[in-house]
């Protein structure tokens, strides 16, 4: 499962996964960090915190860019055949869009 708190435009957190114990782990390393990025497969917790507004790291931009390289590595090693699974979560979750959108109040 994935998860972030990088959720245009409401910025809650959104999760996807293949089962409800590695998406609510996925969603729950979010909170100590306040936000940010995760992964969790049942065998590997991964998370990137984004602490300032669950949207920015105060961390160099290298080691950020690093672990997030890992981190899309790893999503597609789940079984995702996204370019980039992390920015299609982010991007499911803005209501304006003209296809599948995800938001609090359903899937539309």
């Amino acid at each position: 499962a994935i998860a972030s708190s990088v959720a245009h435009d409401s910025h809650n957190i959104i999760a996807v996964g293949v089962n409800d114990q590695d998406i609510v782990n996925a969603v729950n390393c979010l909170i100590q960090p306040k936000g940010g990025i995760s992964l969790c497969n049942g065998e590997k917790e991964m998370v990137l915190g984004l602490p300032v507004g669950g949207l920015m790291t105060t961390n160099d931009g290298y080691e950020t860019a690093n672990l997030y390289d890992q981190m899309d590595q790893e999503a597609k090693k789940l079984g995702s055949n996204l370019g980039a699974p992390y920015m299609t979560l982010s991007f499911l979750a803005l209501l304006v869009i003209p296809k599948l959108k995800l938001s609090d109040k359903g899937l539309f």
